[in-house]
């Protein structure tokens, strides 16, 4: 565990104190610590920590808001700490994207496997959102090509496979993707539809 940049969130000094020396003990570097919301989004902002363990009742903005905020800016993933349980709380961690829910008091037994689960969690989340993003690329140029192909075949009378040489060939020649001779070939077409 050693190494894992942590921001630390509670207006309760003593307690940021105990999870400072538990992070500590254990290895991690704790980059920022912060009394309310605001002060802790621009902390997050400026140090890019690895997680984020924010009280759920700071001021200024509460917890469950700095969550949402840093979840939906990608910039963390955030545990959320608490001095006791609700049912409604937790209702809007999870739905601000809280990768972890503690209630105090907090120790190293718990603390420790949170921030692990947490981390792996948002790791795994952003691994699945570059492949989503991968794919919907590669369908969006898939489409592409496909409308090049058909103005090919359509303009200068070449069958599928002749047309998709003739990308393939512009593409090595120019050195750029299929997708981009794709584009170059709809926007010449649609150019000349307008004149």
């Amino acid at each position: 565990m050693s190494e894992i940049r942590v921001v630390l969130v509670d207006n309760d000094v003593s307690w940021q104190k105990n999870l400072k020396s538990i992070l500590q003990k254990v290895g991690c570097l704790v980059v920022g610590e912060a009394e309310d919301g605001l002060t802790a989004i621009k902390i997050i902002r400026a140090r890019q920590p690895d997680i984020a363990i924010i009280e759920a009742s700071v001021p200024v903005k509460d917890g469950v808001e700095v969550a949402k905020i840093i979840n939906e800016d990608r910039l963390a993933p955030v545990v959320l700490t608490s001095a006791n349980y609700r049912q409604e709380l937790l209702d809007n961690a999870i739905n601000a994207g809280v990768k972890g829910f503690l209630v105090k008091p907090i120790d190293e037994s718990s603390l420790i496997p949170a921030i692990e689960i947490a981390l792996s969690t948002y790791h795994e989340m952003d691994q699945l959102e570059r492949n989503i993003k991968k794919l919907e690329d590669k369908l969006e140029s898939r489409k592409l090509i496909e409308k090049a192909k058909g103005i090919l075949m359509e303009t200068m009378g070449l069958s599928e496979k002749q047309a998709f040489q003739r990308l393939q060939k512009q593409s090595m020649n120019k050195r750029v993707s299929m997708r981009a001779v794709a584009e170059a070939i709809i926007m010449a077409h649609n150019l000349q539809n307008d004149i």
